[in-house]
C-alpha cells in the first residue's frame, strides 16, 4: 500500500472514530482508539480541520465533527435513488394520516432518518432527515429487523438494550418476539419505547429477494396515535411500502 492510500485510510479511521456516542473526543482518545502515534494524528486532524471535516474547540482542545460532513451527508441524502422514488408515496400517507411520515435505513445498530414528511398538525413530532435513533426501540427499526436473519438481529441487541422510557422492551426474548409478530403481520408497531408519549407504525421496503433495504413509518403524538389507531394505519403502511419497492425495481430495469 502506497503511503499516501495509507494517509487516506487513517484520515477515515479518525473519522470513523466519531459515534453517536462518542461525538466528541480529545486527540490522546482518537490516537488510542485508531492505534497509532499521536504526532501522526496531530497531522491528520490539522488537515482534516484545514478541510472543515473536523472542528477544534479552541478552549477545551476537543474534536467533533464538521460542517463539511453535514454538507456532504445532506448532498447524500438529496442525490439518493431510494428518497427521490419514497418522496410522493411519503407525502401521500402524510396527506391521508396527517402525522409526521418517515423514511429509515439501518445503519449499524440505528436507524437514520432519510426523509421527513412533517404533519400539518400544531402539536406534531420534531424530526429531520440525518437524524439517529436506536433501532431496536423503534417502529422503523424492528421493521427492518422483522425481515433480517434473527442471528444478525441478536448480534445488535447484544450491543446494548438501554431503558428510554419505561416501556422500552428490555430483553432481547420479548424484542424477538414482538419482531417476529410484526414480521407475521408484516408492520411494526412502537409504543413510547424510545420517547414518552410517541407512538409509530412501520413497515419494511423490500427487496426481490425479501431483504430489508429500508422502512417507512407512520409517527405523532400516543394520544392521537392509539394502539386501535396503529392497526387501522399499518396494512396502508404496509401496502405504501410495498409500491415503493416496486417502484424501486421499476427505476433500476429502466437505468
Amino acid at each position: 500500500m502506497s503511503e499516501s492510500v495509507r494517509a487516506v485510510e487513517r484520515a477515515l479511521d479518525v473519522l470513523l472514530c466519531f459515534t453517536r456516542e462518542t461525538s466528541e473526543l480529545t486527540m490522546t482518545q482518537i490516537a488510542e482508539q485508531v492505534g497509532i502515534h499521536k504526532s501522526t494524528v496531530h497531522r491528520l486532524l490539522a488537515t482534516l480541520e484545514g478541510k472543515r471535516f473536523v472542528e477544534r474547540d479552541p478552549l477545551t482542545g476537543i474534536y467533533r465533527p464538521g460542517i463539511r460532513l453535514l454538507q456532504m451527508a445532506y448532498l447524500t441524502l438529496e442525490h439518493n435513488d431510494l428518497r427521490q422514488v419514497a418522496a410522493p408515496f411519503l407525502r401521500k400517507l402524510c396527506e391521508q394520516y396527517r402525522e409526521n411520515v418517515n423514511l429509515s435505513v439501518l445503519d449499524d445498530t440505528d436507524v437514520v432518518y432519510l426523509d421527513v414528511i412533517e404533519s400539518p398538525q400544531r402539536v406534531k413530532l420534531a424530526a429531520t432527515s440525518g437524524q439517529r435513533l436506536p433501532a431496536f426501540c423503534t417502529a422503523s427499526g424492528k421493521a427492518i429487523f422483522a425481515f433480517m436473519p434473527k442471528e444478525n438481529v441478536q448480534k445488535i441487541l447484544e450491543r446494548g438494550m438501554p431503558n428510554y422510557t419505561r416501556h422500552t422492551i428490555a430483553s432481547p426474548e420479548a424484542l424477538l418476539e414482538n419482531i417476529r409478530r410484526a414480521r407475521e403481520r408484516g408492520f411494526a408497531f412502537s409504543e413510547q419505547e424510545f420517547e414518552d408519549g410517541i407512538n409509530a407504525v412501520a413497515a419494511p421496503i423490500l427487496d426481490s429477494s425479501n431483504r430489508p433495504i429500508a422502512s417507512i413509518s407512520v409517527a405523532g403524538p400516543s394520544f392521537r396515535l392509539t394502539r386501535e389507531r396503529l392497526n387501522e394505519i399499518g396494512p396502508m403502511v404496509k401496502a405504501t411500502a410495498g409500491e415503493i419497492a416496486n417502484e424501486i425495481e421499476l427505476t433500476a430495469h429502466s437505468h
